[in-house]
């Protein structure tokens, strides 16, 4: 597709051991699956870049109770204290066993984003009232820090960071922390509007604090909706035709140089939200992202690689793309049968004269209906809950193929189990007041 590299963000997925083991998933890589990534990924001619975050979203750590103390804030899971006892202990822990697995890395992303909370802890504001309030600092102190060890660990490693928690910061003291000896700043904006004067204005103060390199982060998934189904791939389309013209700028700036752009796929907002896309269906969107890259623009060249490498022809208004035949195509087309049809044809069918007259919550709930009646809708009813149980149990067998059990079970409570359980308790009430024969209407509860 045009890609040069992974950037892999592993939050619970990685296999931690020793004071750390209660931080994987019980679906966390083994070692020989992470070996099996690196291996594919080679084979590929695609670098790798590990992913760890030491100060913010580190939800799916200080969620756990034996790590409750080092919160920043002690009612929410956010953010890193990074002022307390064990703080720099468990990230130097964390770093250290991903990059044992990833000696080969050239470059490495520490995250420190969105840091909620920061300053709210005791510790912090104690900090804060010997250091005139200097909130900057506070950050800058713990993510060069955090820099420091990993460059004395892995001599030659460079080393990665978000950008947002620099943006109200000066050139001047960002410059004087050092940082920029150690990392280069990773700018991220996901709109499809993204101003291209404002991220330049962001790169003359990184390039004025100091750093030789900056990176760009788009978005191929996840960034639009917080539980979006379908990919709007019109969306991200326009948000990589705005980086383009960021990048076509670089030439401006004599200091600093442009080192690559991430195209993100978000699975959630954070670690407690519910899913994003699921990566087959967004597999159009990044497609046209890199093509869009590649040539500047989605011409016809760059929509012609798209239909040979998915199979399909991508329609950026209609957010389609006809006659998907890539690996998850199957899954691309279910889903978007179930985000178009599943509440539709439940809503459709409700609509009719005599599920209105004679099969409305109140009968169902008093057991009073003429059967004649219910005959006229029965089988229809019967007849739809049938095709889509067939439906589903095929894009069960095939989601099967690509996820863990608990993410297709996630994504069907979210998406699908609430229509079709109000449809089977349709058919299930429809059959058993049908029995009754029309008798007089009962207590709920007596039948």
């Amino acid at each position: 597709m045009g890609a040069k590299g992974i950037l892999l963000e592993y939050e619970d997925m990685f296999p931690y051991e020793g004071d750390l083991e209660i931080l994987r998933s019980s679906n966390a890589y083994s070692l020989e699956e992470i070996e099996k990534i690196k291996s594919l990924a080679k084979l590929n001619h695609l670098e790798l870049i590990p992913l760890v975050q030491v100060f913010g979203h580190l939800e799916f750590v200080l969620k756990h109770e034996k790590f409750f103390h080092l919160r920043e804030v002690a009612s929410f899971p956010n953010s890193l204290n990074s002022l307390a006892h064990g703080s720099m202990d468990l990230v130097k822990d964390m770093l250290s066993q991903v990059m044992q697995k990833h000696p080969e890395s050239r470059w490495f992303h520490i995250g420190a984003d969105e840091v909620r909370g920061l300053g709210e802890s005791e510790d912090s504001k104690r900090w804060l009232e010997t250091h005139n309030g200097d909130m900057g600092k506070l950050f800058l102190n713990h993510v060069t820090a955090v820099g420091r060890f990993m460059t004395a660990q892995h001599p030659g490693i460079r080393l990665i960071l978000w950008d947002d928690m620099f943006r109200k910061l000066s050139p001047q003291s960002i410059e004087e922390s050092e940082l920029h000896n150690l990392a280069s700043p990773m700018i991220w904006d996901y709109h499809p509007n993204l101003d291209v004067h404002e991220i330049g204005n962001l790169i003359h103060k990184y390039e004025k604090a100091g750093f030789q390199t900056v990176w760009f982060a788009s978005a191929f998934k996840g960034a639009s909706e917080i539980d979006q189904i379908l990919t709007p791939i019109d969306h991200h389309f326009k948000n990589h035709i705005q980086w383009d013209k960021v990048i076509q700028t670089m030439s401006e700036h004599k200091s600093i140089s442009f080192q690559g752009i991430v195209l993100t796929g978000w699975q959630r907002y954070e670690h407690h939200t519910v899913l994003c896309e699921l990566l087959p269906v967004a597999l159009p969107s990044l497609a046209v992202c890199l093509q869009t890259l590649i040539y500047g623009e989605f011409n016809e060249a760059a929509q012609s690689d798209v239909q040979h490498m998915l199979g399909c022809e991508v329609q950026l208004k209609q957010n389609n793309c006809k006659g998907s035949t890539f690996p998850g195509g199957d899954i691309y087309e279910m889903v978007k049968k179930i985000n178009s049809s599943l509440g539709s044809s439940i809503q459709k069918i409700m609509k009719s004269y005599h599920i209105r007259g004679s099969f409305s919550p109140y009968h169902r709930k008093h057991n009073f209906a003429n059967p004649r009646n219910l005959g006229f809708f029965h089988n229809s009813l019967k007849l739809l809950l049938d095709e889509w149980d067939t439906f589903l149990l095929a894009f069960r067998r095939s989601m099967e193929e690509i996820y863990y059990s608990d993410t297709l079970e996630e994504w069907l409570e979210e998406n699908v189990n609430e229509h079709i359980e109000t449809l089977h308790e349709m058919v299930v009430d429809v059959e058993r007041i049908i029995k009754l024969n029309g008798q007089p209407k009962s207590n709920p509860g007596e039948i």
